[in-house]
């Protein structure tokens, strides 16, 4: 007999430090699904756009919005890599960054970047390292030489 966890029971300690859980897909509403189906209408190009990848799965554009930077597939043979960065605020740092995460073959999965505290601005982002030309840490090695570049830290991966 399964022990039920009352949604008051659940506290900050039961989930992981980077804030992602793996469900069982069978236990997700199925508006999650869809979600990925039309993002995936997207990536292959079944969609030309947004209202008609959500038409094709059944989906409401606000769910699909609601949910879009949310849901991701668990892809067997991807490996991401959660980083945390202190930039220096100035134009085109982030872009500076960016250019150099794609040239090592590197897909940006999310952007968060904090509101600039003074001469710095914090940004975390979610790295799929799958295609990384090098290691790891080869690439954080890499990141820390750069004179835009405050501090690194790695959250997750």
């Amino acid at each position: 007999m399964k022990k039920e966890v009352s949604p008051l029971m659940l506290s900050e300690d039961h989930l992981t430090e980077s804030g992602y859980v793996l469900v069982a897909k069978e236990v997700l509403p199925e508006v999650f699904g869809k979600v990925l189906l039309a993002k995936e209408l997207l990536a292959n190009g079944s969609a030309k756009n947004i209202s008609s990848a959500v038409r094709q799965a059944d989906l409401s554009r606000s769910a699909f919005y609601k949910y879009k930077d949310c849901v991701y597939r668990a892809a067997g043979g991807s490996h991401l890599l959660v980083l945390q960065a202190t930039l220096v605020n100035e134009p085109g740092t982030l872009q500076s960054l960016l250019a150099l995460l794609s040239a090592q073959g590197i897909d940006v999965v999310t952007i968060h970047q904090q509101k600039p505290n003074g001469a710095t601005a914090d940004v975390t982002l979610t790295l799929d390292v799958t295609e990384l030309h090098g290691t790891a840490e080869q690439l954080l090695n890499q990141l820390r030489t750069k004179p835009f570049i405050h501090g690194l830290e790695v959250l997750d991966g």
